[in-house]
């Protein structure tokens, strides 16, 4: 079981001077599970939205008004950042599909998504995850009965880290922090990563409680 580490200090350089080419160099995310965190310690309104232990996608849907869609950022082949290799269990240089996504609400970005899937998931009918398309990965895995869902970690993640960077892509915005959760889901036994960060301004005061629903 992963203990509990002590909070590390905002380093002053990390949220200063965003501009300029003397921004030290991306740092990674800490991840913690969601037993580490006081109460107190989680963002107001947000705070029901991560420890949800329902479909983030199908909650979603629910709180657009129009019209909830997916859009792909990317899905390539590559080797994941060294902290998700290590949960995923797997090789140091192992491959991997890596999806990102944000999930739009009424065209409007509320959620980013990245998923590692590892090489050696892809086998049986779990190869039907290369072909995904626009289609939301969420809704697949709650759709299906044989899924087991690890331990929730979450994160304040902060300028001048990697998810960061690829969470906020609008170089306009500058925020102190953003939150974010993941945990490993496995289908047939065999695992993969979602995260799921929560974008700047998301409306997390429209729906005041989790869904129950866990299918």
């Amino acid at each position: 079981m992963k203990t509990c580490d002590n909070p590390r200090p905002l380093e002053p350089s990390s949220t200063a001077n965003l501009n300029t080419s003397h921004l030290p160099a991306p740092t990674a995310t800490r991840w913690q599970p969601c037993r580490c965190y006081r109460r107190s310690e989680l963002p107001g309104a947000l705070t029901a939205w991560l420890l949800d232990p329902a479909s983030l996608t199908r909650r979603l849907q629910g709180l657009c008004a129009g019209e909830f869609r997916v859009r792909v950022l990317s899905q390539v082949w590559g080797r994941p950042r060294l902290d998700e290799a290590r949960v995923l269990g797997m090789r140091r240089r192992g491959l991997a599909i890596i999806r990102q996504v944000q999930l739009l609400c009424d065209e409007q970005p509320r959620v980013y998504a990245r998923t590692v899937i590892p090489v050696s998931s892809l086998t049986g009918r779990l190869r039907r995850l290369t072909h995904l398309g626009a289609r939301p990965l969420g809704a697949m895995l709650f759709a299906d009965r044989g899924m087991q869902r690890g331990v929730v970690e979450l994160a304040r993640i902060r300028p001048g880290e990697m998810l960061y960077t690829d969470a906020v892509r609008d170089p306009g915005q500058t925020h102190d922090e953003i939150w974010g959760r993941r945990s490993i889901f496995r289908l047939a036994n065999k695992p993969l990563l979602v995260s799921e960060i929560f974008l700047p301004g998301f409306p997390a005061d429209e729906l005041a409680r989790p869904s129950r629903d866990k299918r």
